[in-house]
């Protein structure tokens, strides 16, 4: 196939990948999801249209000191949306919104220097691609933290699939630019594998969107890994996997594993050896867990029946000498960073604040107080 065929083959697939991202954006924006999952999702898919016009073949090259900065800083919404997509936890901070302001502002003074001091300008278009490499890392990073207690089976299944194929895009951006190429120049070699990701990219991301129902969906984000935090988007993930009834009696035994034998407590819990203890597959009790409780982490799971246990401990006065770490470790918790974070992120309160609070109620204390038998 001569040139002119394979151009044609790469624009196809660069406006079919752009329109199916650019159908998303609208789809989000049109069902008002205002959460930041959403935000970065719209966020990533227009960026990715962005990419796939603007590196397409003959695309006027004399745009490129505009594009080339807002290029350079795609990695850095490819992170943000990866923790937010694959941490439940993440929250968006203001710091995060000036690293993409500082890659971007970088990537104008590399652009700039470029045609006066040219030497200048490659040393700068290093910086850039050693900045995207680590943020291609840290993504990687987090998604390989995260797969063990991940609960959500289609997010499991896209979640690989679409980090290595942006992965690899990012990395090809990063070689470009340690071999002295400017960062994601347009009409840089390597065109055509980088239409074929993006289009597979974007078709993941279309049909993320579009095999469940509208109204289960909640954000963009939502549709491209099921990342949205709360527990309403659950329904999406009942149609996508086609709403397997769960096992009441599983639920019944995992119930009394936790409120009864307090398994909870057990250190270092994995969800392999709770399985282990119900003598069930793990992908049944992690359907059982997401489907028939809700919950989307196991993590949160966990931390339910724990941070009950320690609110319980923190009300007794009995307990008032006892350290919080003490008590934390004891409900399971490894160590007081995690334990002060969900503890509040569950009530809103430190759990200093909150034994302080609790014991200063005369009724808090009467209830903490032991029974005594009469006669």
């Amino acid at each position: 196939m001569n040139g002119m065929g394979l151009a044609a083959i790469d624009l196809g697939l660069r406006g079919a990948a752009s329109g199916v991202f650019l159908l998303i954006v609208l789809v989000a924006l049109q069902r008002r999801a205002a959460n930041q999952n959403a935000f970065l999702g719209i966020a990533m898919c227009a960026g990715g249209a962005f990419y796939a016009i603007v590196t397409a073949p003959y695309f006027p090259k004399a745009s490129w000191w505009w594009t080339s900065p807002i290029l350079s800083a795609l990695p850095a919404m490819f992170w943000l949306w990866a923790r937010a997509a694959f941490d439940d936890d993440f929250v968006l901070r203001r710091w995060h919104g000036a690293l993409w302001l500082a890659i971007v502002a970088w990537g104008f003074a590399v652009s700039l220097a470029w045609p006066r001091w040219p030497a200048l300008a490659k040393g700068g278009g290093k910086v850039l691609a050693a900045v995207a490499l680590v943020l291609a890392l840290a993504a990687a990073v987090q998604t390989v933290k995260t797969w063990r207690v991940d609960l959500v089976m289609r997010r499991r299944r896209l979640r690989l699939a679409m980090l290595a194929i942006n992965v690899v895009t990012i990395g090809l951006v990063a070689v470009a630019g340690f071999a002295d190429i400017p960062v994601a120049a347009p009409g840089a070699s390597g065109s055509l594998p980088t239409a074929l990701s993006l289009f597979v990219v974007a078709t993941l991301a279309g049909l993320g969107l579009f095999s469940a129902p509208a109204a289960a969906l909640n954000g963009a984000t939502a549709a491209i890994a099921s990342g949205d935090v709360r527990r309403a988007a659950e329904s999406a993930d009942r149609a996508a996997a086609g709403r397997v009834v769960v096992d009441p009696i599983l639920l019944r035994r995992l119930d009394h594993l936790m409120t009864v034998e307090r398994t909870y407590r057990q250190e270092g819990l994995a969800i392999g050896a709770l399985a282990a203890r119900l003598d069930v597959p793990e992908h049944r009790l992690r359907q059982a867990i997401n489907e028939g409780l809700g919950y989307r982490n196991f993590n949160a799971f966990l931390n339910r029946y724990r941070i009950g246990d320690a609110k319980l401990a923190l009300s007794d006065v009995t307990q008032r000498e006892v350290p919080v770490l003490t008590i934390a470790m004891d409900a399971g918790f490894q160590s007081i960073g995690p334990f002060n974070r969900a503890f509040k992120a569950e009530t809103g309160m430190t759990p200093t604040e909150f034994r302080r609070e609790a014991l200063s109620r005369p009724d808090m204390a009467e209830i903490s107080q032991p029974r005594r038998e009469i006669g």
